[in-house]
Formats: C-alpha cells, structure tokens, sequence
C-alpha cells in the first residue's frame, strides 16, 4: 500500500518546481524568505497536500515544539530562585541600613 497518493506527489513537484524558480516563500502568507533548502520545499509542498486532503501521512512534530514541557519547567524555577534572592536582598539591606 503506498504511503503517499498521486495528488500529493504532483504538489511536491509543484513546490520543487517553485523553488527553484525562487518562488516558494515560507513563513505564513508566503511572507518570510525565499526557501532555499530542497528539504524545506519538500516539507511545504506536502503540507499543502495536506491542506489540499491529498493521501500523506501526518506530519511529525518538530524538535522546537516537542519539548515545550522542560523549557517551561526551566522558567518556572528561574522565577522562583529571583523572587527568594530579592526577599533575601531585602533582609540584608534593612540589617546593613540598622549597622549604620
């Protein structure tokens, strides 16, 4: 059974063919840069395919977005480790403000 339909193939080939032409845009809109990389055509043309309900498979999520769950763990802790520094601030400030 094939993985990919005939609709999907032609879009591809539609995409390719674009940029090489120096046609194909990324970013939405079609408003970012023109794409460069043969692996980024491809990737836009089946994405169209998709859109267009053409037989591709899903799409697999990107490293980028994968890992959401570690970075907004990082940022939570970071916050907190800066609230505790500036109540510890406080306190060595009012006990150097007694001293003098």
């Amino acid at each position: 059974m094939a993985r990919y339909g005939s609709k999907s193939r032609s879009t591809v080939k539609s995409a390719m063919h674009r940029m090489k032409s120096g046609k194909l845009k990324s970013g939405k809109g079609g408003k970012g840069g023109t794409v460069k990389s043969r692996k980024q055509a491809i990737a836009i043309g089946l994405n169209e395919a998709r859109e267009k309900g053409a037989k591709v498979p899903k799409a697999t999520r990107s490293r980028r977005h994968a890992g959401t769950g570690a970075t907004s763990r990082k940022s939570t802790t970071s916050r907190r480790s800066s609230s505790r520094r500036s109540t510890s601030r406080s306190h060595s400030r009012s006990a150097s403000s007694r001293r003098s």
